[in-house]
């Protein structure tokens, strides 16, 4: 019998970009590079697995605003040309690089993968929640939410109205999605003030995930550290993260993805290749992209992008099924220490980042299929679970008060307020003051009751951490900084215009058609409770 547990966490998030007024939008890829590389690789595993016999379990959050891209048609119809391009792409490398012996056996490889990736979509109709989500029925899966943008929850804790509605509008979009209440949250970067545990539970939820020093540092101090969850005063449970094993596989100096086996992902034919021959597929402004087709591997550390050596996917997995291998053999050594320390079964978290998993470290879904695999059948020192079961069976555990906290740099809030950001939260905070004064109105007609409602879009849209953070890490800044203040000034009008009892129908029209998110919102979530 199994001495210990293992519980995948995978966080699948992508902010909401979505530009009907636009014909291009670079931006939009981000989606369709994570279908691609990312969310299809993943239910392909699922299927291989699943066909063959193997129990697999893990835990994954479809963030609200992914859902919404993934089943919005005007996205879905774009993706579909997307992939078309990337098909084509594929097949004129072919012929590009036939004396080629090498090159053309990596074009014939991408060439397959997409026309593999094509099938799958067209067999779920371009709905990947409902491919999902069938995973979710035979409990191999268990999706949980997040807040409804990613809004980061302890900068807006003076307006619990608004830390409610990202909670609230998050659940009610996941029933409407999955059919069933959610029984577990991600909290957006993992970042947890004291307090916000009575809202998770007033909203239903059983459990949530948070970085492991905020359980560390509770009080009293944790006695079986971040191996077993906790109960919080509310009755609510946290796990937290394991640094371990997390570190094995996410560093990008000592873990897995960077061994020069695999795939680089710097190097890419958008940018090496003859300009006018690659021109239809980079961006119609003629600017080059990257296009998903990757000729080299990383090769070694400290060489030049040009001294790169040719990828071959064979060695790739290969090396893949190795590390899976490693990682098995730590868990074991891992799970048989705390054992043996606890005198009770731990449990191992390790969440990662859906998106490192195909998109940054291109063989990262053969790395967890063979990790299932291998737990399956070459060991029996740990069992892998999902969190909703390892609760079904231990529902008894330590109470504590937690500490503050968040993932990633430094372990605080300091990533999503600093110099580069800052600016942004005298001007959320006033848009949120207003929100809560526009939910004491009782509409007086249609038109109204709509303006209300997208107030409450464009000031979660505003809201989303996605801004602050890559304002932070300096790539795409003018964007993200757009976004920002596009959604604050559509929020403004509306709230002047309700004020003034003069809605602008067409206009009101228009940024409804392209803010399309949470449909069935109602602005009332922001009362005072």
């Amino acid at each position: 019998m199994a001495i210990g547990y293992l519980a995948l966490v995978l966080h699948a998030h992508l902010p909401f970009v979505r530009h009907p007024e636009s014909d291009y939008v670079l931006e939009e890829e981000w989606l369709y590079e994570a279908i691609t590389e990312t969310y299809i690789p993943l239910l392909r595993i699922f299927e291989g697995l699943k066909r063959d016999g193997i129990d697999f379990k893990i835990t994954m959050t479809l963030t609200p605003p992914l859902v919404s891209m993934l089943r919005d048609s005007l996205l879905q119809e774009r993706y579909d040309e997307h992939l078309a391009k990337l098909q084509e792409l594929a097949e004129k490398e072919i012929e590009h690089n036939r004396h080629h012996g090498h090159l053309k056996y990596l074009s014939e490889f991408y060439a397959k993968d997409f026309q593999q990736t094509r099938e799958y979509w067209e067999r779920y109709g371009g709905d990947l929640v409902k491919a999902f989500k069938q995973y979710q029925d035979s409990n191999n899966l268990e999706v949980i939410t997040c807040g409804a943008t990613h809004g980061y929850l302890p900068l807006m804790n003076m307006y619990p109205q608004a830390v409610w509605a990202q909670i609230k509008v998050a659940c009610e979009h996941y029933e409407e999605s999955f059919g069933r209440p959610a029984r577990g949250i991600w909290l957006p970067e993992c970042a947890y003030y004291y307090g916000l545990e009575r809202m998770l539970a007033d909203a239903g939820l059983r459990y949530f995930i948070i970085d492991g020093h905020a359980m560390l540092y509770g009080r009293p101090r944790p006695r079986f550290g971040t191996y077993t969850p906790v109960f919080t005063e509310s009755g609510i449970a946290a796990f937290g993260r394991d640094h371990e094993s997390s570190h094995q596989v996410w560093s990008s100096q000592l873990g897995y993805p960077g061994d020069p086996e695999y795939r680089e992902f710097y190097k890419d034919l958008g940018w090496e290749a003859e300009y006018e021959y690659i021109k239809p597929y980079i961006m119609p402004n003629g600017q080059r992209k990257n296009t998903g087709i990757k000729y080299h591997k990383i090769t070694g550390r400290g060489l030049g992008l040009g001294e790169k050596a040719l990828y071959d996917p064979y060695w790739a997995r290969e090396k893949a099924a190795e590390h899976a291998g490693n990682f098995m053999y730590n868990r074991e050594q891992q799970v048989r220490h705390l054992y043996n320390v606890m005198q009770k079964r731990p449990i191992v978290l390790s969440p990662y980042d859906a998106e490192l998993f195909g998109h940054w470290w291109y063989e990262g879904p053969w790395f967890l299929d063979s990790l299932f695999r291998k737990s399956w059948y070459d060991q029996s020192t740990y069992e892998m679970t999902h969190l909703a079961d390892y609760l079904r069976k231990y529902p008894t555990q330590q109470v504590i008060r937690l500490a503050q906290s968040s993932w990633g740099y430094k372990g605080f809030h300091e990533y999503w307020l600093n110099e580069t950001n800052a600016w942004i939260y005298p001007y959320l905070h006033k848009s949120a003051e207003r929100m809560i004064e526009l939910a004491k109105r009782e509409p007086a007609d249609e038109l109204e009751w709509r303006a209300l409602n997208q107030a409450a879009r464009e000031l979660l849209l505003a809201q989303s951490s996605d801004w602050a953070f890559i304002m932070r890490t300096g790539t795409m800044v003018p964007y993200a900084v757009r976004r920002t203040r596009s959604h604050l000034m559509r929020f403004n009008k509306l709230y002047d215009d309700i004020n003034a009892g003069k809605i602008d129908s067409g206009w009101l029209q228009k940024v409804e058609g392209i803010d399309n998110i949470f449909p069935n919102i109602n602005y009332r979530t922001y009362r005072s409770s």
